[in-house]
């Protein structure tokens, strides 16, 4: 990967780019409320599911079908990619956490770096703009490599998760990046799930997550969006 490439992955995936990532917990929320996550250990165990068996796991490959309709100029199988990854969320808050970074990552790049294809999938103001989605179509537009692409976008999905628990449970920062070191390979294999799987891979076993994004629209205290 040259400088250019690695310059632009580490913008779009700083915490410091636009998209109101900080803002959603993925469920965790609730699950700290209940005790389930309570503390470094569990976080990390947490976050591996997701990863292995539930969103993070479908997210890395929609990101990579997306990627390569783009390269592949295969437009009708990109608007299909799309549409079935923002069908493929099992509630209401995660609807809106992909979707409302997805277009808010997508109207960003597109003015800031431009993507021509995403000023065309934005032009359909109703169609759902899946967060992996988006970024994969930028990382095609600008020609950066699939597998550094999605090793980026996973490496940013599962640190946006430890922030969410090192605020919530509390943990502090130490406890935090001790937490990203045992997700490395949790990431890579996510990442390598993404490049060799099909669309009829999508699915999951991770329901105690779908579960608290479900418990999580009605809890009473709320400090996230999801």
């Amino acid at each position: 990967m040259n400088d250019r490439a690695l310059y632009r992955l580490m913008a779009w995936l700083s915490p410091s780019y636009p998209v109101g990532a900080f803002s959603y917990s993925h469920g965790l929320e609730w699950l700290v409320e209940t005790g389930d996550v309570r503390d470094a250990e569990t976080l990390t165990a947490w976050v591996t599911h997701i990863l292995i068996y539930g969103s993070g796991r479908n997210d890395a490959i929609f990101f990579a079908h997306a990627y390569r309709a783009v390269t592949e100029k295969r437009d009708e199988a990109l608007l299909e990619i799309v549409e079935l990854a923002g069908a493929s969320v099992a509630s209401a808050e995660r609807h809106l956490e992909t979707n409302s970074q997805g277009r808010a990552f997508g109207e960003t790049t597109a003015r800031a770096w431009r993507s021509a294809t995403l000023d065309r999938l934005l032009a359909k103001e109703d169609a759902p703009l899946a967060y992996p989605v988006a970024v994969a179509v930028a990382a095609a537009d600008h020609v950066i490599d699939l597998p550094s692409a999605l090793a980026a976008y996973v490496h940013a999905f599962a640190a946006n998760l430890v922030s969410a628990g090192v605020r919530l449970v509390p943990l502090g920062h130490t406890a935090g990046q001790i937490t990203l070191t045992k997700l490395e390979a949790p990431v890579a294999q996510a990442v390598q799930v993404g490049l060799s799987s099909t669309l009829d891979d999508i699915g999951g076993a991770a329901f105690m997550m779908d579960i608290a994004a479900m418990k999580h629209e009605t809890q009473y205290t709320r400090l996230f969006r999801s």
